[in-house]
């Protein structure tokens, strides 16, 4: 071994041994990974105050030819990583608004907001004080900054579909059922939390988990409805979407390669989605 590879290796992982990795990742291909598993709900826990506000559930900003373009634009990168053009495309269709009603509706999740493609800091901030399902030092800290960083960088412009837990509040910017019954997913499992404060703090340390448990069930959401085409698109968009929370968990293990990680990661994620959806067809 030379000095050139010993130094490498003391850096980080030796680049052969993503060869290896990759080389033994192969045979996984097609597999499951994210397994069609509902979320289980026992109970839930609700802030009757969002529930019995006057606003509709759904709320869809007004359009607005240049600010909409701007986030178009912005976006080239995510639509590119994810390979459709339909992600912040910042113009959402009736058919993923209605997919979304359908899974808020029987999933019993009246409390949630759908702000779709909408700009409303100053609603979400007295949905904040509202949410009294999370406990007021989590809503004042983390829920704060939270609502802060949605005002300050407005998704309207920087795209980014999320589920807000501290607001209850879904904010869609793209025109794909799948991702906005993933965030949907995400506000069912924050429901049947006690601790939601906690719950929400735990997703900047290990949000793999939560996105695996939201992805998983909504696939077994599609699987129940026996809806193959919503299945082929959400092996398509979901497994690289995933790709992105495992390259980035993997790539904090070995900082020198985590980019590399990461693209290799949304790759993988992109060939076990269409494998899976082959065998769809």
């Amino acid at each position: 071994m030379n000095s050139s590879e010993q130094r490498q290796i003391r850096r980080g992982l030796h680049p052969s041994c993503f060869l290896a990795v990759a080389l033994l990742a192969v045979p996984l291909a097609g597999c499951r990974v994210l397994a069609p598993i509902p979320i289980p709900v026992a109970s839930q826990q609700i802030a009757p105050e969002l529930v019995q506000s006057n606003d509709p559930q759904f709320e869809i900003g007004q359009p607005q030819p240049v600010i909409d373009g701007i986030g178009w634009v912005v976006g080239i990168p995510d639509k590119i990583l994810l390979w459709d053009r339909r992600v912040d495309r910042h113009k959402i269709s009736e058919e993923t608004i209605l997919a979304t009603a359908d899974y808020l509706e029987q999933n019993n999740l009246p409390h949630v907001k759908v702000r779709v493609n909408q700009y409303a800091p100053l609603k979400d901030w007295k949905r904040l004080t509202q949410n009294k399902t999370v406990a007021w030092p989590w809503r004042y800290t983390l829920g704060t900054l939270s609502v802060a960083g949605e005002t300050i960088l407005p998704g309207r412009i920087i795209g980014g579909d999320h589920f807000n837990p501290f607001t209850q509040t879904i904010h869609l910017y793209s025109d794909i059922p799948a991702v906005a019954l993933h965030e949907a997913a995400h506000a069912k499992d924050f429901t049947r939390r006690t601790y939601q404060g906690t719950y929400a703090a735990a997703y900047l340390f290990v949000p793999l988990w939560h996105e695996t448990l939201a992805s998983q069930d909504v696939f077994a959401y599609l699987e129940q409805k026996q809806d193959v085409p919503a299945l082929i698109e959400a092996n398509r968009i979901l497994y690289p979407a995933y790709g992105t929370y495992v390259g980035g968990a993997l790539g904090n293990f070995v900082p020198n390669y985590s980019l590399p990680i990461y693209y290799a990661a949304v790759i993988a994620g992109h060939a076990n989605g269409r494998m899976l959806s082959q065998q769809l067809q």
